[in-house]
C-alpha cells in the first residue's frame, strides 16, 4: 500500500470528536490569516525557519506537510493559527485539533532531524489586536512518535479501503465506455479537444450549441483522463439547480452503460437547502444533528462511502439514518469522492470549499464548467457587497447594549459620504477610509460581544454584523477592477438614507488564480463569442485553447426572420405594442402550436400581453411573473404539451431564456422583442467607462456583449434536436445591423 495524506487531513480524520459547533468567533479571512502569519514570522529570529515541508511513513501510510515555523535556538515547533476574539470560548475540540497538528508536524520533524525532543507550542494571533497568546509543551520524541502512530492507525483502515477502491475505479475507468454505439460528430470533437486539453495542462474554451450533448461530451473524456493524468478529484460546476440535474443523469448513463461501483460522486447543495432545523443554530445546545456530531461522523462517513453516487436525496438519508447534519456530511465527504457536481460558488468565491480543499490537500484537479456564460455576472457577484443605511436606522432605533455610540459614528460617516452630493447617484474609484474605520469599529464591538454572551446577540445585530464583514472583507480587495458607488434614497418621514455599494466590474484578477490553479479548466456553452470578452473578464491563461464545434443543426431547421420595420427602444415602446401584437397571432394563424414570446421587462411583456388578450381573446396565453417560485415554474413549463397550442410571455434573460429543454413540438418558435441590452442607468454607464478604459470598447463589453448572448441563449430553446423544426422571429431595427449579426450562430439562415 502507497496512499498519501496530508497532515491536517489526517488530523481532521482523527483528532475531531464531540459537537459540531460554529459559535466560536468568525474566523479571519484568508488574507487575514496569511497577512497574520506573515506578521508572526516577522518577529522572530533570524535563524527562523517558516513553512517547513516535512513528511513521514507509516505502514505505507506516507503522511506530508508544512509545520507554520520552527525556532532552532529554541528548539521549538511552532502551529500559527490568527482568531478574533476570546480565547477562552474556543471549543475543546477545536484546541484538541489544532494540538494533533502539531504534535505530528513535531515527530516528523524529531525524525527528519533525529531530535530527542522538542518544544510544541500553539501561537494564537488575534487579528485585531495583534497580541499573541502562546500555549507550550515539552515532548520527547519517543511520546511525539506513538502519538503520531495512533493517528495513523486510526486513519489507516479506511485509507486501505480508499487504496483497494481507487485501485478498482483505476481498472473501472480505464475500462469505461460511452454509453451509446457512437459519439455525435460534434460531440467527439468536443470530447477529443478536452482530452488533449487535460493531457497538455491546458484550459479549454469551447462554444458548442444545444443538441450535441455537451454534457456527456465533456464528463466521459474526463473521466477517461483520471488515470493517464493521475488527477485527484473532478469538479463538474453549474449555474443552476437544472444543470446539477444534467450532469448527475449523465454521470448516471455512464454508470449503467459501465458498472463503476468503485467510482464515487456526491452533489454539493446550499446549506440553506440541505438544512433540517433551519430555526436552529449550528451548535450541540440547539441542533440535535449538530450534537455529537464528530462522534457519530465515522459511521456516517463508513455508509455513505458506500453509495456510488451522493445525490441530494441518498446523502439526506444517509445522514438521517446516523443523525448527523446532511450538510457538513456533504462537506466531510467531499474529501473522499472523487467527482463533485455543485454550484459555481464552491471553487470559485472567496471562501470555496472545493478550492480551499484542492490547495489544501495539493490535489490535481480538473473542472468543468457548465453554461460558462453565466461565470462573468456571477463572478461579479461573488466579489461584491452592498450595505443599506435603513437596516443600520432600524438597527439604531432598537439601542442595542454596548454599541450606541458606535453606530451612530458609522451612521455620521454614512451622512457625509453623500452630504455634499448633487447627483442622485454618485460613483468613485477611492474607498471612504473613515467610513471604513467606523465600520470596522462596529465590527470589532459586536464580536466581542458575541464572544462574550453569543446567545444574547439579538438576529438583528447579527445579521448587519455578516453584512459589515462581507462589506469589509470585499474593501480589501478592493482595486482598479472594482467600484464603489452611493445611491440615496428617501426613508421614513422624508430622511435621506444611502445604500452603499462594492461592485466587482472585472472578476478576472480574483477567478484567474483558480483558472491556473487545476491542471485543466474546461469552460463550455453555447454562447462563448465574442472569444476575447470571456478571456479578458474570467482571467483565461494566455495557452487557453479554443474550440468551435459546428452545430448539429442544418439552417432549413430553423427559419430566422428579423422584423426591423419595428423599435423596441423606451421611446418607441408604446408605439411597438399594436405592430407585436399582429405579428405575434398572424404566425400563431398560419402555423399554429406552442411559442415563448420574449421581452426586455415584466411591465413591456404585460402590455403586449393584455392588447393581445382583448385583440385574440381565442388565442391561449400564460405569463411569467415577477418572484415565481420553483413550483410556478414547473407549471409554466408544464404548458408546454407535445402538439400544444398557445404563447408563453417570458422576460429575456429570466427563468426561461436558457437552461429549458422543450424539444419536439413543444416548443415550435420564439419572438424576441428585445435587443436584450442591460438597462441604461448610471451603474451600467460606469461599467462601460470602466470597462472601455480597460479593453477599449466600452458598450460592447457593457451592453452589446452581454445583450445579443441572452438573445441566443433564448433562440436557443426551439431548436432541441435533429427533427425539430421551428420559427425564430427577431423583431427589433438594430437585429439588422451588420455587428450584430455577426454574432449570430454560423448555421442560421436569415430569411
Amino acid at each position: 500500500m502507497s496512499y498519501t495524506v496530508a497532515v491536517r487531513a489526517l488530523c481532521e480524520f482523527s483528532a475531531k470528536v464531540g459537537d459540531l459547533d460554529l459559535r466560536f468567533t468568525p474566523s479571519p479571512s484568508a488574507q487575514e490569516g496569511i497577512a497574520g502569519h506573515r506578521r508572526v514570522v516577522a518577529k522572530r529570529g533570524a535563524d527562523y525557519e517558516p513553512e517547513v515541508a516535512l513528511e513521514g511513513q507509516y505502514q505505507g501510510l506516507r503522511v506530508r506537510g508544512r509545520a507554520d515555523g520552527y525556532d532552532p535556538a529554541r528548539n521549538r515547533l511552532e502551529e500559527i493559527k490568527t482568531h478574533r476574539g476570546d480565547l477562552a470560548r474556543q471549543p475543546d475540540n477545536h484546541r484538541q485539533l489544532h494540538w494533533a497538528q502539531a504534535k505530528v508536524y513535531a515527530w516528523l520533524l524529531c525524525q527528519a532531524r533525529q531530535l530527542p525532543a522538542i518544544d510544541v507550542a500553539l501561537v494564537y494571533l488575534d487579528v485585531d489586536s495583534d497580541g499573541q497568546t502562546v500555549i507550550n509543551e515539552h515532548y520527547g520524541a519517543d511520546d511525539l512518535r506513538r502519538f503520531f502512530e495512533n493517528q495513523c492507525q486510526c486513519f489507516l483502515a479506511w485509507a486501505q479501503a480508499q487504496e483497494l477502491r481507487l485501485a478498482e475505479r483505476d481498472r473501472g475507468l480505464q475500462a469505461l465506455s460511452f454509453p451509446y454505439p457512437a459519439l455525435r460528430q460534434g460531440q467527439r470533437q468536443l470530447a477529443e479537444t478536452l482530452y488533449k486539453a487535460v493531457s497538455t495542462g491546458r484550459c479549454l474554451m469551447a462554444q458548442a450549441s444545444t443538441g450535441i450533448g455537451k454534457t456527456l461530451g465533456t464528463l466521459f473524456p474526463l473521466l477517461k483522463a483520471v488515470v493517464p493524468q493521475q488527477l485527484d478529484k473532478l469538479y463538474f460546476l453549474t449555474a443552476k439547480t437544472p444543470g446539477r440535474a444534467l450532469a448527475l443523469d449523465a454521470l448516471r448513463q455512464i454508470i449503467q452503460a459501465s458498472p463503476q461501483p468503485a467510482l464515487r460522486s456526491l452533489e454539493l447543495i446550499a446549506r440553506d437547502k440541505a438544512c433540517e432545523y433551519p430555526q436552529n443554530a449550528c451548535h450541540g445546545e440547539s441542533c440535535p444533528l449538530a450534537r455529537g456530531f464528530y462522534d457519530r461522523l465515522p459511521g456516517a462517513r463508513e455508509a455513505a462511502a458506500q453509495v456510488p453516487l451522493l445525490d441530494r436525496a441518498s446523502l439526506r438519508e444517509v445522514a438521517l439514518a446516523h443523525q448527523v447534519c446532511p450538510y457538513y456530511l456533504g462537506q466531510e465527504m467531499a474529501r473522499w469522492v472523487d467527482l463533485l457536481v455543485a454550484d459555481y460558488n464552491y471553487y470559485f468565491d472567496a471562501h470555496a470549499l472545493l478550492f480551499g480543499l484542492a490547495q489544501a490537500n495539493q490535489w490535481r484537479t480538473a473542472v468543468l464548467v457548465d453554461e460558462a456564460h453565466n461565470l462573468v455576472e456571477r463572478g461579479r457577484q461573488m466579489y461584491s457587497a452592498s450595505l443599506d443605511q435603513g437596516q443600520l436606522l432600524a438597527l439604531r432605533q432598537g439601542k442595542p447594549a454596548g454599541l450606541g455610540s458606535a453606530l451612530d459614528r458609522l451612521n455620521r460617516q454614512w451622512n457625509a459620504l453623500y452630504k455634499a452630493q448633487v447627483a442622485p447617484y454618485q460613483a468613485s474609484e477611492e474607498l471612504p477610509d473613515a467610513f471604513l474605520r467606523a465600520l470596522q469599529q462596529c465590527i470589532g464591538l459586536i464580536q466581542e460581544r458575541m464572544n462574550q454572551a453569543p446567545a444574547e446577540v439579538e438576529p438583528k445585530v447579527l445579521e448587519f454584523y455578516f453584512q459589515a464583514l462581507q462589506f469589509s472583507r470585499i474593501a480589501e480587495l478592493f482595486d482598479e477592477h472594482f467600484l464603489f458607488d452611493i445611491s440615496p434614497r428617501n426613508g421614513p418621514r422624508g430622511r435621506r438614507l444611502a445604500t452603499l455599494c462594492l461592485r466587482n466590474v472585472v472578476p478576472a484578477r480574483l477567478l484567474g488564480p483558480r483558472m491556473s490553479a487545476a491542471r485543466s479548466v474546461t469552460l463550455f456553452s453555447a454562447t462563448l463569442n465574442p472569444r476575447h470578452f470571456y478571456t479578458d473578464l474570467l482571467g483565461m491563461p494566455s495557452d487557453t485553447a479554443w474550440l468551435e464545434v459546428a452545430a448539429p443543426f442544418r439552417a432549413e431547421q430553423l427559419q430566422v426572420r428579423i422584423v426591423s420595420e419595428v423599435s423596441t427602444r423606451y421611446q418607441q415602446r408604446q408605439a411597438s405594442l399594436a405592430p407585436i401584437v399582429e405579428l405575434i397571432a398572424a404566425q400563431f394563424a398560419g402555423q399554429p402550436g406552442n411559442y415563448l414570446a420574449f421581452f426586455s421587462s415584466f411591465e413591456y411583456l404585460e402590455q403586449v400581453a393584455r392588447l393581445l388578450a382583448e385583440r385574440y381573446p381565442a388565442l391561449p396565453i400564460w405569463r411569467q411573473s415577477p418572484g415565481m417560485d420553483e413550483a410556478s415554474r414547473e407549471a409554466f413549463l408544464a404548458r408546454f404539451v407535445e402538439h400544444g397550442q398557445g404563447v408563453g410571455f417570458a422576460v429575456l434573460g429570466g427563468a426561461f431564456g436558457e437552461g429549458v429543454d422543450l424539444p419536439g413540438t413543444r416548443l415550435i418558435g420564439a419572438f424576441v422583442a428585445t435587443l436584450g441590452l442591460p438597462q441604461v442607468n448610471p451603474v451600467n454607464e460606469q461599467f462601460k467607462q470602466r470597462l472601455g478604459r480597460q479593453f477599449g470598447a466600452g458598450f460592447d463589453y457593457a451592453y452589446l456583449y452581454p445583450g445579443v448572448r441572452k438573445v441566443i441563449q433564448a433562440a436557443g430553446r426551439v431548436i432541441r434536436g435533429d427533427q425539430d423544426r421551428g420559427v425564430l422571429v427577431l423583431i427589433d431595427e438594430r437585429f439588422a445591423e451588420p455587428r450584430v449579426r455577426q454574432m449570430f450562430p454560423g448555421w442560421w439562415q436569415l430569411a
